[in-house]
């Protein structure tokens, strides 16, 4: 019911609110193991890219977001479910393995897995290097790798703003990317980053930003 509530009114509802526009949508695979690696901006865009993807796309979720008590935590878990939300405990030193294994599952089930390779938001609205993870993930499933630029999502939602702005914004999808080339080399260190290295080239060209070549850290707080 809740799937249908989303895919049916909800989803509808805030493409004709916001109008994104969507270029390459055509790109993504209908079936089979797809990785969608997206630049990262915004807290939005996990939101967006589920709206304008032609499949539904898991990402992961907080575990706690799930476990909440009462109708309300319960009618939640079940929203974010329905949203394709995987649940993951981020809060322990096996965070990293336990959010590779989630991933996994999704990709071996033949489904869609989101993924930003920076690892978190950008704050200057630069793209950053990218971690292997995405790498690994492709490479042990054999799933084929559509990147994806957002454009805009920052002055949709900026920071520390919580409604949503109507603001124009796009959403491009790229070729897919196969690196079935590299069959049985995922424990090479070398490849990983080649693999990542290739993945965040193809989102740049269509992002337009301006590169990094170091990992995005946020400012420590004071």
């Amino acid at each position: 019911m809740l799937n249908a509530l989303i895919r049916w009114v909800l989803a509808p509802l805030a493409r004709l609110l916001y109008r994104p526009k969507v270029i390459g949508a055509q790109h993504v695979p209908l079936d089979g193991p797809v990785i969608i690696a997206a630049n990262h901006l915004s807290a939005v865009d996990t939101a967006v890219i589920p709206l304008v993807t032609p499949r539904k796309v898991a990402f992961l979720g907080k575990a706690e977001y799930f476990t909440q008590g009462g109708i309300k935590g319960k009618f939640a878990a079940a929203f974010l479910s329905a949203l394709g939300y995987v649940p993951v405990d981020r809060g322990n030193a096996h965070a990293a393995l336990a959010a590779l294994s989630a991933a996994r599952k999704v990709l071996d089930e033949g489904g869609a897995f989101g993924i930003y390779p920076e690892g978190t938001r950008s704050l200057d609205g630069k793209l950053h290097r990218g971690h292997t993870g995405v790498a690994q993930l492709a490479l042990s499933t054999g799933a084929v790798v559509v990147p994806v630029a957002l454009v805009g999502t920052d002055r949709m939602q900026p920071i520390g703003t919580r409604i949503p702005r109507p603001v124009k914004i796009e959403v491009r999808f790229g070729k897919p990317l196969d690196f079935s080339r590299y069959h049985g080399m995922d424990a090479s260190p070398a490849i990983r980053r080649s693999v990542t290295d290739e993945i965040m080239y193809a989102i740049l060209e269509l992002s337009e930003q301006t590169y990094v070549d170091h990992y995005h850290e946020r400012p420590k707080a004071a």
